[in-house]
């Protein structure tokens, strides 16, 4: 993991607080000036390398292991912060109470400012340590919907003798309809009872609205400072929900047979995933993606993925249709077992129309000797595979392919897969049923990603449990002679 890189120092003159106040902001790793990629912001309270340096480490190992996106940090520089985070006077506090003008700063300037100056899609977070816990927790209530997420590190809830649990029975109903997350830390034993953080999990139990995601964690053997390390670790995770990377189910789409139900299987998280058979987008109402569903007619499958941030939902949806079997040709006299033909050329091809006047600077035999990372080239090539699949029994077949942009598989001339996935979803796949023979099978893949490699498998009927795709076998794949 690289350390991270210095923030710009910027600063703005605040209207609201009557001075000019410090910040200074991260900018994700890989962003260029002039890129219109946009950012998910993280705003953190009592700034500077204390909290914004461990936090800079945590979020890019969590970005690296995708379970949060780059994001922008911006660290708010203190000047007064018992002024600052609190949200009444108290005695024996000489400046506190100050709370409301300051997340008002942070909403009506701060915001506005780093929209405009910086790369921000909106989506913003705060994250707050003790006396910023509390704050992080009062901003939820006075101001919903200024984050998406809220972060509370040990927060000090003994303020103002109950001062915000006496605000949440009123204020937490109110949360309804925003989709927010709140996650709370605290320590175990005395003194973490002593920051009354257990009458605000009672309050939430009670109040919370089902809209409101939030989690309270109590983490044994950590002090009042060490606690910020889980919490971050584990806060940002609660944030965006990724419980899982990837949203993936196989066979993607497919003919189904009358009278002969498919079974489709979900590979990914099962926790927050919604699916359809109707058209519709699913929603949290929707029925729970099963590690099996059966398919018993012609439909669109979709799935949807719920995340803590809508931004980064994720849909997929498959077409099946009621069909027929794909009638079989005759086997040619002159083709032989051993392997598929193939053609290789060197260039960035868009389509496989392209290649047609063209002539190959090598071709042969897909047979044990064959392997994609012996050609020339590593990427930038196009390979035409072409042949005649054997099929040894009659049912339902499910074809996979890793590929890259633009690649397609056919069989019989009928377009089972086109590829379009990425990173997060390699294997593309289809199913249908085929009877005992021969049939035409075409592969085009164009690789200008040396990320994603080639690899084609099947499913047959005999197979079909065990869930374990295997190449075809050489002896099924014939060429001419």
């Amino acid at each position: 993991m690289r350390k991270p890189d210095r923030g710009i120092l910027d600063s703005l003159q605040s209207g609201i607080l009557k001075e000019k106040r410090l910040i200074e902001v991260f900018v994700p790793e890989n962003y260029k000036s002039g890129s219109t990629d946009k950012y998910d912001v993280l705003y953190v309270l009592d700034g500077g390398n204390w909290n914004t340096g461990l936090i800079n480490y945590i979020q890019q190992y969590l970005e690296g292991e995708r379970s949060v996106p780059p994001m922008i940090v911006v660290s708010i520089l203190g000047i007064d912060r018992n002024k600052d985070l609190t949200p009444t006077p108290m005695t024996g506090w000489k400046t506190a109470g100050g709370g409301t003008n300051f997340l008002n700063f942070i909403k009506e300037e701060l915001i506005p400012y780093i929209d405009k100056k910086y790369p921000s899609n909106g989506d913003n977070a705060i994250w707050g340590h003790s006396l910023g816990g509390l704050f992080v927790i009062n901003a939820l209530l006075t101001q919903p919907g200024t984050f998406k997420s809220y972060i509370a590190v040990d927060p000090s809830l003994w303020w103002g003798d109950g001062y915000t649990q006496k605000l949440a029975a009123g204020k937490l109903p109110a949360l309804k309809g925003l989709r927010t997350t709140l996650f709370i830390s605290g320590r175990a034993g005395k003194d973490g009872e002593g920051m009354k953080i257990a009458s605000m999990d009672s309050l939430l139990r009670k109040f919370a609205p089902a809209e409101l995601s939030w989690k309270s964690e109590t983490y044994p053997g950590e002090t009042h400072s060490s606690i910020r390390l889980k919490t971050v670790h584990d806060g940002l995770k609660f944030s965006y929900g990724w419980n899982s990377s990837r949203t993936e189910f196989h066979p993607m789409a497919g003919i189904i047979l009358k009278g002969k139900p498919v079974t489709v299987w979900n590979f990914g998280d099962t926790a927050r995933v919604r699916y359809t058979t109707d058209g519709t987008e699913p929603v949290l109402t929707s029925a729970r993606i099963q590690p099996e569903t059966i398919l018993t007619e012609g439909t669109k499958f979709t799935v949807k993925q719920f995340t803590n941030r809508a931004r980064y939902d994720k849909v997929k949806s498959g077409v099946f249709t009621i069909g027929e079997v794909l009638k079989t040709v005759a086997k040619p006299k002159n083709v032989q077992p051993g392997g598929f033909h193939y053609a290789y050329y060197e260039g960035d091809f868009d389509n496989a129309a392209q290649l047609k006047n063209l002539k190959p600077q090598q071709s042969g035999l897909t047979n044990a000797d064959f392997n994609t990372e012996k050609l020339p080239r590593k990427n930038h090539y196009a390979l035409i595979v072409n042949g005649l699949l054997e099929a040894k029994e009659d049912g339902y077949y499910i074809f996979i392919l890793n590929a890259d942009k633009g690649s397609r598989l056919y069989l019989k001339n009928q377009l089972l897969i086109q590829w379009d996935g990425s990173a997060d979803q390699r294997a593309a796949s289809y199913i249908l049923p085929l009877k005992k023979g021969f049939y035409p099978i075409r592969l085009e893949y164009l690789h200008k990603n040396e990320e994603f490699k080639l690899q084609m498998a099947y499913l047959t009927p005999e197979k079909m449990d065990g869930k374990n795709p295997a190449p075809i076998p050489l002896e099924l794949q014939y060429s001419r002679k």
